[in-house]
């Protein structure tokens, strides 16, 4: 038999097939490479004028899209660092609903900051206690650039929903921002309820027709459903509405049972006390005032024809979520069984109505008298991933609306504010002593790559945009930022380009731990390698005779 060392070490305490990576070059660079790569794809959709991406998911389903949350999501990344700042990305897209490829871009940017240094000389620790410090400071100084007065907003008036949430929609949908911000706040507002912190984003729902073009989007105070009525009738106005979540249908009992029939009058008799029955529940649903039935299952045949001769519009719902907003917006209260509904758990629309958009036919339930809970933004546009990236903006401008209605601070857009922030930590760290001033000025050079991606995806020179910047900076030009469609700098103010101040905060924070984590990490452990052929095993016939 073959001499055989045994194993010592890890090897020794862990089964085989398990990987052990440590130490810097194994371990922490390899980390920084991995979210630098992800970083990488991110950045170049960062901005108005930010490159698609076109993902094809693990389902074949394709999407072609700039919003950073969406592609991180569909590129489904296995690498355990590059799947903190996913995370991280995801907590930005939960918290505030936009900012998402600021917190991945700005955290790939520090990671190779802190490579740099790295290679410099300088301990992962250190770094992590110049990063803490820098972020304390950067925190700070935000609350200085803050622009005066911009507390006090009225989040029902039009125009300064719309100013706040443009550059959100802006990055998404870059000369469409016109047509989609008035519509989104006026979606948000009719449905802002009287403390606006209680805004729920939920409330406000997106219906994606194909067909048409972008101006024939539209704002329904109510419900669209994509889907018919069932029966002849189509229109009700004033609407009383029963709702019934197992169906419109005769309900089967649960044990089973043998019926002898003997004769043909026996056999017609036991058919007609059946609809005798259902003509029975129908007609107690009828009585009760209700002119609208909906069902959240099937409607069966005999059902459907008594709803039409009371003269009841029937609506099918399948979606129980669907179902559950509708008896939102409508008041309704979702039976279980099929009787008379008591006058309480009736709902209430002023008009049903189906209607045809594109080559769609479509129920719209409104509600235009107030006490209404939902507003639908009807979406037109010529394919599907175009509808859906439409739809990815009206989220963030929904969510803008949010986070404002929480705090409506602004700080200057356009990469003003991270000049700003990297001027103010490049003094700070001039100041400081010890290996800590290294890592601050790092941070503070890495609030750069904003404006410097901003002016590379319209095509400027980033170098000079950047010179530029500080110079107007230095002088006392506190909102300079890159104007991408002149391609200088500009006083941002002039542009009305802002960012929410919650946006921006989230963003530095979730990055700033996100890249501390990484940096902590020496070694990395994989018990067994996921995947992959297994290791062989010692059966016969693998050549060692003993």
């Amino acid at each position: 038999m073959p001499f055989q060392l045994a194993p010592y070490g890890v090897q020794a305490m862990l089964k085989e097939g398990h990987k052990h990576l440590s130490g810097l070059d194994e371990a922490v660079l390899k980390n920084i490479g991995a979210c630098k790569e992800l970083s990488q794809i991110t950045r170049s959709s960062l901005g108005p004028n930010g490159m698609n991406k076109m993902v094809i998911n693990h389902l074949d389903k394709l999407f072609v899209t700039n919003d950073a949350a969406t592609i991180v999501n569909e590129l489904e990344v296995q690498h355990p660092a590059a799947k903190l700042l996913v995370l991280a990305g995801k907590a930005q897209q939960e918290e505030i609903g936009d900012g998402a490829n600021l917190v991945i871009t700005f955290a790939g940017e520090l990671l190779q900051g802190a490579e740099e240094l790295i290679r410099l000389g300088l301990h992962p620790s250190e770094i992590i206690r110049g990063y803490s410090k820098a972020l304390l400071k950067v925190l700070e100084y935000l609350e200085e650039i803050v622009e005066p007065g911009s507390e006090n907003m009225d989040v029902r008036e039009k125009e300064q929903v719309v100013q706040r949430i443009i550059s959100a929609v802006g990055s998404k949908q870059w000369g469409q921002e016109g047509i989609l911000c008035p519509l989104i706040a006026d979606a948000c507002i009719r449905v802002c309820p009287k403390n606006p912190v209680n805004f729920n984003i939920d409330n406000v729902r997106v219906v994606k027709i194909l067909g048409g073009g972008i101006h024939d989007c539209s704002v329904v105070q109510g419900m669209v459903l994509k889907s018919d009525a069932v029966g002849t009738i189509k229109h009700a106005k004033k609407a009383k509405i029963a709702v019934f979540g197992a169906g419109v249908d005769t309900s089967a009992t649960e044990t089973k049972g043998t019926v002898l029939i003997k004769s043909a009058d026996q056999l017609e008799n036991y058919a007609k006390s059946e609809e005798a029955k259902v003509e029975e529940l129908i007609k107690a649903v009828a009585d009760s005032g209700a002119t609208v039935v909906v069902s959240g299952g099937a409607v069966g045949e005999m059902a459907m024809h008594f709803c039409e001769r009371y003269k009841l519009m029937v609506l099918k719902i399948s979606s129980k979520f669907e179902l559950r907003r509708f008896c939102r917006t409508t008041g309704a209260v979702s039976l279980v069984k099929l009787g008379r509904p008591s006058p309480d758990e009736l709902g209430y629309a002023d008009s049903i109505s189906v209607d045809e958009i594109g080559g769609s036919r479509v129920t719209v339930v409104k509600n235009e008298d107030g006490g209404n809970k939902i507003t639908t933004v009807v979406v037109r546009g010529s394919v599907d991933s175009v509808l859906d990236d439409i739809e990815r903006a009206i989220d963030d401008g929904v969510n803008s609306y949010k986070a404002m209605c929480r705090d409506s601070r602004i700080l200057p857009g356009a990469g003003a504010t991270e000049i700003e922030l990297a001027k103010k930590l490049k003094d700070f760290a001039a100041k400081e002593t010890g290996l800590d001033q290294y890592a601050i000025a790092k941070f503070g050079e890495c609030f750069e790559v904003v404006p410097r991606m901003l002016a590379e995806n319209a095509g400027l020179n980033a170098t000079e945009i950047i010179s530029s910047l500080y110079a107007a900076h230095a002088s006392g030009n506190l909102k300079a930022g890159v104007d991408i469609e002149q391609g200088t700098c500009k006083d941002m103010t002039s542009e009305s380009v802002w960012d929410l101040y919650l946006t921006k905060l989230f963003a530095i924070k979730l990055a700033s731990d996100a890249v501390c984590t990484v940096l902590r990490v020496d070694q990395i452990i994989m018990a067994k390698v996921a995947g992959g052929p297994k290791p062989p095993t010692r059966s016969g016939g693998d050549g060692d005779d003993d």
